[in-house]
Formats: C-alpha cells, sequence, structure tokens
C-alpha cells in the first residue's frame, strides 16, 4: 500500500514552521493514542502514521531529503543510495521512534504518569447516603455515622511485613511498580506482575491483614451538615475513606444528602411554596389568616378583598437558609385556594341566595368575561345571534 504524504497526514501547508508542525503532531497524537483507543487497530495505524510523519518532518535534513525525492529517500536503495544510509530511516531503530512520542509530551503524559504509579495504592473513596428533614436541612445538623471501612493495620504499621521481618524492593520492576515493553515502534508499559505495582516484596507477611497493610473496621465519625444543603448534594471529608494497600493514602468520603418530602412545603433552591384554605368570607371581604414558617414559628398574612384561587402571595426572608450566606434566607410563596362552605344551615342557604340576587357583574367579573367569550365562540361557529337562538 503507497503511503499518504507526510504533510497531508499532519495536516499542515509544504512551507510549515517546525511550530505549526509540532503543535500538528501533539494534537493528532493525543487523538489516536492507544491509551484513549483500547483495541482499535485503526487508530493504532493512524498514530505510527503521524509519529513516523513527525519524525521526518521534525528533522530539517530529512525533511530536506523528502521535499527531494517523497518517500523514496528513506526506502532501501532510495535514489541508489538514500541520505542516511541503505536502511534508510528504518535503519535508525524502532527504540528511536518509539521515544519520539515522549519527546514531544515529556513527563506531562508518559514520565509523569509513571511517576504517579509507583509507591503504596491510595485508598478507594467511599459513599454514604445521609436523608434528612427539611427542617435539618433549613437549621443544619452536627450528627455521628458509622461508617464499615479499612484501616491502617496497627499491628504491622500498614506496610504488610509481620515486625521483625523486611520489605524488599522487587527484582523485577527495581521498585518502580512498571515495567516496560518494547512493541515495534512504540513502548508499552505496564504493572509489574511480581509486586502487582507496588514495587515492593513482602517475604513474611503480616498475620493480622495478611501482607495487605490494612483491616476492616466500623469507624465513627461526626458530620456536620450546613444549613441551607439542597438535595442531592455531597459532602466530602478528605482522608476519611478506605486506607491505601501497605501504608498508601487513605480515600475520601463521600456524604450524599437526600432531602425527605415535607408535608406542607416544597422546596426550590432557597425558596418555599405552600397552599393555604382561605375562608370564602375572608377572600371576598379581605382579612388575615394563620400559616407556619419552616423555623417553627408562624406568622399573619394579610389576605387582599377579593382573593381568588391561585393567587401567590410572597412572604419575604421566610424561605429555607441560603448555602454560606450568612443567615440569608430566601422567599415563602402562599398560593391561595378559596374554601367553598358545606353543610349550610337553612339561613345560610338562604342568605346566600339572597345575596346573589343582589350581585351584579360588578361583583363577578371573571364569570362576566368567560360567558362573554361563550357567547362569541358560539356565534363564530354557528354563525347565529345568541341573542335570537331558541333556548333548549
Amino acid at each position: 500500500m503507497s503511503k499518504r504524504d507526510y504533510y497531508e497526514v499532519l495536516g499542515v501547508a509544504k512551507d510549515a514552521d517546525a511550530k505549526t508542525i509540532k503543535s500538528a503532531y501533539r494534537k493528532q497524537a493525543m487523538q489516536y493514542h492507544p491509551d484513549r483507543n483500547p483495541g482499535d487497530e485503526e487508530a493504532e495505524a493512524r498514530f505510527k502514521e503521524v509519529g513516523e510523519a513527525y519524525a521526518i518532518l521534525s528533522d530539517a535534513d530529512k525533511r530536506a531529503a523528502y521535499d527531494r525525492m517523497g518517500h523514496a529517500a528513506f526506502q532501501n536503495g532510495g535514489g541508489g543510495q538514500g541520505p542516511f544510509g541503505a536502511g534508510g530511516f528504518a535503519g535508525a531503530g524502532a527504540a528511536d521512534f518509539a521515544d519520539i512520542f515522549e519527546q514531544v509530551f515529556g513527563d506531562a503524559f508518559a514520565g509523569g504518569r509513571r511517576s504517579r504509579r509507583t509507591g503504596p495504592a491510595r485508598g478507594s473513596d467511599l459513599r454514604y447516603d445521609m436523608e434528612i428533614s427539611l427542617e435539618e436541612a433549613f437549621h443544619g445538623k452536627d450528627t455521628a455515622i458509622k461508617v464499615p471501612t479499612t484501616v491502617t493495620c496497627g499491628h504491622c504499621d500498614g506496610n504488610g511485613a509481620e515486625p521483625g521481618t523486611d520489605v524488599s524492593s522487587c527484582d523485577t520492576c527495581g521498585g518502580a511498580g512498571r515495567i516496560r515493553r518494547q512493541q515495534g515502534f512504540f513502548t508499552m508499559e505496564q504493572t509489574c506482575p511480581t509486586c502487582g505495582g507496588r514495587g515492593q516484596y513482602v517475604e513474611t507477611p503480616c498475620r493480622e491483614c495478611d501482607g495487605v497493610g490494612r483491616v476492616r473496621q466500623t469507624r465513627e465519625l461526626k458530620v456536620e451538615i450546613p444549613a441551607g444543603v439542597e438535595d442531592g448534594m455531597r459532602i466530602r471529608l478528605a482522608g476519611e475513606g478506605e486506607a491505601g494497600a501497605r501504608g498508601g493514602p487513605r480515600g475520601d468520603l463521600y456524604i450524599f444528602i437526600s432531602v425527605a418530602p415535607h408535608e406542607i412545603f416544597e422546596r426550590d433552591g432557597p425558596n418555599l411554596y405552600c397552599r393555604a384554605p382561605v375562608p370564602m368570607t375572608a377572600a371576598a371581604l379581605g382579612g388575615s389568616i394563620e400559616v407556619p414558617t419552616i423555623d417553627g414559628g408562624r406568622t399573619e398574612m394579610r389576605i387582599p378583598d377579593g382573593s381568588q384561587t391561585g393567587r401567590r402571595m410572597r412572604m419575604r426572608g421566610k424561605g429555607m437558609a441560603r448555602l454560606k450566606s450568612g443567615g440569608a434566607r430566601g422567599d415563602m410563596f402562599v398560593e391561595l385556594y378559596v374554601e367553598t362552605p358545606r353543610n349550610l344551615s337553612d339561613r345560610q342557604k338562604e342568605l346566600l341566595q339572597e345575596f346573589c340576587s343582589l350581585s351584579g357583574h360588578d361583583c363577578n367579573p371573571e364569570s362576566d368575561g368567560f360567558f362573554k367569550k361563550v357567547r362569541r365562540f358560539w356565534e363564530d361557529v354557528t354563525g347565529e345571534d345568541e341573542g335570537t337562538r331558541p333556548s333548549a
């Protein structure tokens, strides 16, 4: 199969400078790197292709030869004798080509990653689910929880070896915890099979932890739930997760908060919403009702005369505490629903009928407006004047 033009492979013009070529290589090498595309043979082939292109175009002499002769400059006997010997570029050796990626990216990708993997492994993070009431979310809460976890073994101080015995550096990886293997044009790195990536070898394992360096235990921890916490939030307790194997650092503990539904209030961020029944007379004439607040108190709310069902009243500063706001609170919104009286006495019914006979359009503006729209609708549909339509 014929090779693609190296400039085309990197996506640069033939007069591109060294900085542009390096930038194009970095972008594509990161995109097609085997670590990011495990098991993808096409991506692996593209990774090798861009590496080969960069190896030529980043070297001034090789690039000049390629510009004159193309791929033939690096093939056996290219033009009788290639500028780099009969073996062409292949004679430089696969190991040299494998180091190109590391030379460009340095420790930020390869070496830095290896250094993070050496030494004792960090312990796992833990999750703890906690349900609290809406009142507890408002006030905040100090509580204690019990968490099953692993702790550093006290018998061996976490190194996994029986006291009085030695911990040896792994002979296979030299204590690095990783070994490197050459595969074609690039180098593969993997966990040391002898020490499992720990870099050390324990000849006499601790009898308490079997050489792991940690044991199971239930710990009791004090937790402070801040005022204003919301459903779905999480609290991180650094270093309170599982202990690392053989002296490794502890993981973190994450507490996931869920707020139980409330029988009166609904929450939306710092604001609270509730519905309150209003007697028909209070809605018509105006008045006041007493409503509860989330802090355990109660407050009087004025009802304007003529209030209708669905009207929303706002009570500033009566909502939830705002998280980390120094005591500031949201608002409470009370939606009114007018309560129709039931179980009326004969006298009450008589008075209501008398009221209906005396009330005019001004007393029921919404009803009057609605039925006007209904009449216009019927006229548009039937083409008849509603005033001349016979009654049913």
